[in-house]
């Protein structure tokens, strides 16, 4: 059986522009990476600004489990098979962190004959908009140190800087350190602490931001750091805010793609979505709703995490509205949560399915708050068996959701055939009534426990000390009406992980809280989830590699 990376490689790829014709968009509203890939033109953007939009489909998930769910590959399968029933259209995605590629989670190109192409491009180093991002958050910090070196006109209090460096590497020894060792000429000695690219503000503002000026006025708005008297210090008073701006004009653009059965596939942003926001860039969707007749998009992680914030935080502030949700299963990962080792999970267990499916009994009823039609699909396993499945597809339909079966990492999109019909159907036949979980007015902590009772199953959140005082500060700054991003586990409903299933009469406790002011909401951070992951015991890394013709093997 091929890999991932060898059906990528074997892929007849074709030109980048002819992709584009697909859309009706001309060879010279593109700015070409080479031949495979490009960005999307501002003088584009502005040409099909008043073309009706398309219909938005959301493709979310339970919990990860170890035992895979697909998404990814789930998103890129219904694309290409919306493909095969000539319809218009078009996939809207995140890009792969460089993180979890020599980490433990491999890419984000999706898998099987469900990719999207040039694979390896993708995965590493793709058009340079992480490098981006990375170079612009350094920049901040280097002004904003370099400013206290010189003599510090603004009053900043050394010990309540704000703004942390990045880097786009799982990298555990830099979650906290110290910076300003050597002389008096090497800066002021403090502790410091790195994030993963993808967990940095700027990420979130490119991903947020409509165009240019948006984007400006994100960065200026980013609190740096607060003076001896407890004021703010913004990157605008640091004078930062053009040179930022000018590193990130580029990767503002979206980027095209394709997948392997050419479908085009826009792929731009990639904000975690346990320690982020979680989803590609509104300027991205925007544009995919502009370009085609059915939109199909993905949120990261499960929907506690990726769906939640994809309409609280992303439809709130960029006046999106999903007309149906996609909620991605497997059979295995099912019976995961209902207590089988990995080990055991080929094996026909029906008891273990009944106890696990509790997990998505809850995803459906999160996503329904939301007023938005859901379709359950089982990301099909040749171990999966006719009882399983049909029970999966009963206990759904008692639910009051349409159910397919998808065999896109197999089949490619002949396999998502019958999912697209389905989401067709509902399309067509079911109104999206769609509406956010909490409304802007609510106090901040009340939001933090609308999302911890509704999506979560919480029945209580405490707050550490410094939680409390720093959403008073929030609050009294007047930010109190900014959405709020959970930072918390992925694999769990709580903030344990080691809680599958559907727990309940568990406490959420919120660690730290910080606000993102450029990006428009407050980071509640939960349990013990880090913003700079580490890597595994063995690394991904470890099987990646290169030969003399300059073929990579080994990522995934």
């Amino acid at each position: 059986m091929k890999t991932d990376i060898e059906i990528a490689q074997n892929a007849a790829m074709i030109p980048i522009e002819e992709v584009a014709a697909k859309l009706d968009i001309a060879p010279d509203e593109l700015e070409f990476y080479g031949k495979y890939k490009a960005k999307l033109s501002d003088e584009l953007l502005e040409r099909i600004k008043n073309n009706k939009d398309g219909k938005l489909v959301l493709v979310t998930a339970i919990n990860p489990t170890p035992a895979g769910e697909g998404k990814t590959t789930t998103s890129i399968g219904l694309g290409e098979a919306f493909g095969c029933l000539n319809k218009k259209a078009i996939l809207a995605l995140r890009e792969p962190s460089l993180g979890p590629c020599f980490g433990v989670k491999g890419g984000a190109a999706g898998g099987g004959y469900a990719q999207v192409v040039p694979m390896e491009d993708l995965n590493l180093h793709f058009t340079g908009d992480f490098h981006a991002i990375t170079s612009a958050n350094n920049l901040l910090a280097a002004l904003l140190d370099n400013h206290i070196q010189q003599g510090n006109e603004l009053g900043i209090d050394p010990r309540q800087i704000v703004w942390k460096r990045c880097l786009d590497m799982n990298d555990r020894v830099l979650r906290n350190t110290v910076v300003g060792l050597g002389s008096k000429t090497d800066g002021m000695v403090r502790e410091e602490s790195f994030v993963i690219t993808v967990a940095s503000e700027i990420m979130a503002i490119l991903c947020l931001a409509d165009n240019m000026k948006d984007l400006k006025k994100r960065l200026s708005d980013i609190i740096v750091a607060y003076t001896f008297e407890g004021k703010p210090v913004t990157a605008e008073d640091l004078k930062a805010t053009g040179a930022m701006a000018a590193l990130l004009k580029d990767a503002l653009k979206p980027n095209l793609i394709q997948t392997l059965e050419h479908t085009p596939a826009i792929v731009h942003g990639g904000p975690f979505a346990n320690i982020a926001h979680g989803c590609n860039s509104v300027k991205a969707t925007k544009a995919a709703l502009k370009l085609a007749d059915i939109v199909v998009t993905e949120a990261g992680f499960g929907a506690d995490l990726g769906a939640e914030k994809f309409f609280d935080i992303k439809c709130r502030k960029a006046g999106l509205h999903p007309d149906c949700v996609v909620l991605v299963a497997t059979v295995r990962a099912l019976k995961y949560n209902g207590g089988v080792k990995k080990a055991d999970l080929p094996a026909e267990n029906l008891d273990a399915l009944k106890k696990g499916i509790v997990n998505l009994e809850k995803h459906i009823e999160n996503l329904q708050k939301y007023g938005v039609p859901v379709v359950v699909t089982l990301n099909s396993f040749v171990t999966d068996t006719k009882a399983e499945t049909d029970y999966v597809e009963n206990f759904c339909k008692e639910k009051g959701c349409e159910f397919a079966l998808s065999e896109v990492w197999e089949k490619g999109g002949k396999g998502g055939i019958a999912l697209a019909e389905k989401v067709l159907e509902t399309l067509e036949n079911k109104k999206s009534d769609f509406k956010v979980l909490y409304p802007d007015d609510m106090e901040l902590n009340k939001k933090i426990e609308t999302i911890a009772k509704e999506i979560y199953g919480a029945k209580d959140v405490t707050y550490s000390p410094a939680a409390e005082k720093e959403l008073k500060r929030i609050t009294e700054l007047g930010m109190g009406h900014f959405p709020v991003c959970m930072a918390k586990t992925q694999y769990s409903l709580s903030d344990d992980q080691t809680k599958l299933g559907r727990p309940t009469d568990f406490t959420v406790n919120v660690r730290e809280v910080y606000v993102s002011a450029g990006a428009g909401f407050v980071v509640a951070v939960l349990g013990a989830i880090m913003t700079m992951p580490g890597l595994p015991k063995v690394p991904a890394a470890n099987g990646i590699d290169v030969d003399d013709k300059g073929k990579i093997t080994g990522l995934f």
